[in-house]
């Protein structure tokens, strides 16, 4: 029932999760196996969530044709007669939207099955227990009451202060990934995942690119040996900066100009236009988190180890939050926090708290990078005696007869128990090979137990059991 003032009647739910995506749902769904009351308040125009949406899905459907012309363009190795004729991009979009539409329906169905409400419309705090929700269909706002809360609102673009980035129309990943044609030439902002792959996607597609990051190395949380790896493949692409501070962006005659600060001095890069991917921030404007006592600072709602906020009834998971913006960790977060709820609103104890100790990271640019758990910094800062093992693909029957000899595995063991710490490989299909050590880690294998695992050959997979043979 609404009243005079187009304000609907207050609604009770035991759990109220705003934000749809990937931890949102996930949290919904456990609440609801829970036997929780249950809604999900979600105003975006279209349901599904970030990862599905304007993420994983759509960036790795573009990454694939990338993957693809860069084969035809080196046919010629493998004794293959091709030619190169360029890429439709109206073509690949045509795709990648076939491709998100049947996953977005999926999401959509599953949000909408029953299990839990779910409310089209945006959310905001009244008061620590209140939201008050604006419905998308027809304006009403709708206050909705909730023994706990999850903050599951995902991330948005940041937009750092540059000088004229905003002026000169700035391109982000948003815009790439459904671009029905791109410009010729890019400047890319950034050196983390999302700017190297669209950089290699790009690149891949026939586009000139330049990238330009601030940090001294690419992909700043990997060990620099892995990441100059990547640097060193990128730059016999493309041009690479490191080290340089954004100084300003214009028009030019090519198109924009970015000018920067490197080694003490000012240099410039030109292209027909400049893409923005200098990372991002959580999704919170208009949730009016002061309301409710949730304490926001660097760009993400803070969080304990439970997952609980500053207020402890409230709980924020995924992107939002920004312990780390990959989607099963966002699941696991969003799982754990309506476990949580659960004994909150059973006036239970023993809260579980998240471990990250199987911490997954991948990036799928070319060659593709990817770690889990400690890299040898983290290993060093533990203060635990440590050893580590590498091997290269250069070296591996399998990677040279596919001609994909770049980079090496990395394997980090306990010093003292030989139990696995971490691992980190960059060269072919390396978000894929990484998941042999993140099973093994999940056990507590140690490294000799890991090198009597048999590995059918000749396949990358066994390349593992050199540094775990070193390590034992």
């Amino acid at each position: 029932m609404t009243s005079a003032d187009g304000t609907e009647r207050k609604q009770a739910y035991d759990f109220a999760v705003i934000g749809g995506g990937s931890a949102g749902y996930a949290a919904a769904r456990t609440a609801a196996e829970l036997g929780l009351r249950a809604v999900v308040i979600d105003g975006a125009e279209e349901l599904g969530g970030l990862c599905i949406l304007r993420g994983c899905m759509p960036s790795k459907t573009l990454i694939q044709t990338a993957n693809v012309a860069l084969q035809v363009r080196a046919a010629g190795r493998f004794g293959v007669a091709a030619e190169w004729g360029g890429v439709d991009v109206g073509a690949v979009r045509r795709r990648k939207r076939e491709l998100i539409a049947e996953f977005a329906d999926y999401r959509a169905g599953q949000l909408g099955d029953g299990r839990f409400a779910l409310v089209r419309g945006t959310a905001a705090f009244v008061g620590p227990r209140e939201l008050a929700v604006r419905r998308r269909e027809d304006g009403v706002v709708l206050t909705i009451e909730a023994k706990t809360i999850l903050i599951a609102a995902g991330s948005e673009i940041a937009w750092p202060e540059v000088p004229g980035l905003r002026e000169v129309g700035a391109w982000t990943s948003d815009m790439v990934l459904d671009a029905a044609d791109l410009p010729a030439s890019f400047v890319v902002l950034g050196g983390g995942a999302i700017a190297l792959e669209m950089a290699h996607y790009l690149e891949g597609i026939g586009r000139a690119v330049t990238v330009i990051q601030r940090g001294e190395q690419l992909l700043r949380g990997m060990d620099r040996d892995v990441a100059e790896v990547v640097r060193e493949s990128l730059a016999r692409r493309m041009a690479v900066h490191t080290g340089t501070a954004l100084l300003g962006v214009e028009r030019s005659a090519a198109g924009v100009r970015v000018r920067f600060g490197q080694g003490g001095e000012e240099r410039s890069a030109e292209a027909a236009a400049v893409l923005l991917a200098l990372g991002r921030r959580g999704a919170v404007e208009g949730l009016e988190l002061a309301a409710a006592g949730v304490a926001w600072a660097g760009g993400y709602v803070k969080v304990s180890p439970s997952m609980q906020t500053s207020a402890a009834h409230i709980f924020a998971a995924g992107d939002v939050c920004g312990e780390a913006e990959v989607v099963h960790v966002a699941i696991q977060q969003g799982e754990m926090a309506a476990r949580n709820a659960a004994r909150l609103v059973r006036g239970e104890g023993g809260l579980e708290e998240m471990d990250y100790r199987l911490k997954l990271f991948g990036v799928f640019a070319e060659p593709q990078a990817a770690a889990v758990g400690m890299n040898e910094a983290e290993a060093a800062a533990s203060g635990r005696p440590w050893k580590a093992a590498s091997y290269p693909f250069n070296d591996h029957g399998k990677s040279m007869v596919m001609g994909a000899v770049e980079g090496f595995v990395k394997m980090i063991a306990d010093g003292e128990t030989g139990e696995i710490l971490g691992a980190s490989v960059v060269g072919p299909e390396a978000v894929e090979l990484i998941h042999a050590v993140a099973v093994a880690m999940h056990f507590r294998s140690t490294a000799a137990e890991f090198a009597r695992i048999p590995f059918y050959h000749p396949t990358l997979s066994e390349i593992w059991s050199y540094p775990a043979e070193e390590l034992s």
